[in-house]
């Protein structure tokens, strides 16, 4: 089956935003690399589950719901859980009481890049 015209626009974006993350882990900017990531797991996962069923996915940002609605394996659920309170920590300084750039460092942002092309890679290989 052809991937539906409106999940590779999810898709698409998805991969933005991980070169967006990608950048910005390059550029030091590590809240803004794991924003990006948590943005482009999400927007994968959101893209996998409109494909497949045609609707749009569910307005959450809970990663884990999303897995599991795509049907993720435990190693990768246990990831998204990882990943999905970083939405709110990276944009909210009240949410951790800190800047937030002052909570990330560049291993913090390698692991979520990592592990978001790992959750991508699956969803790529979903979406063909």
């Amino acid at each position: 089956m052809a991937i539906r015209p409106e999940a590779k626009l999810w898709w698409a974006q998805a991969r933005r935003d991980f070169q967006i993350a990608e950048r910005n882990h390059v550029s030091r900017d590590y809240e803004a690399s794991v924003f990006f990531s948590e943005q482009a797991a999400q927007k994968s996962l959101k893209a996998l589950l409109l494909h497949r069923t045609a609707r749009m996915p569910p307005k959450i940002h809970n990663l884990v719901e999303l897995g599991r609605l795509a049907g993720v394996d435990p190693e990768a659920t246990e990831f998204l859980a990882e990943l999905t309170p970083h939405y709110l920590t990276t944009r909210y300084p009240d949410v951790a009481g800190v800047v937030t750039s002052d909570l990330y460092d560049g291993r913090t942002s390698l692991h979520f890049l990592r592990g978001t092309r790992k959750v991508m890679d699956w969803c790529r290989r979903r979406l063909r």
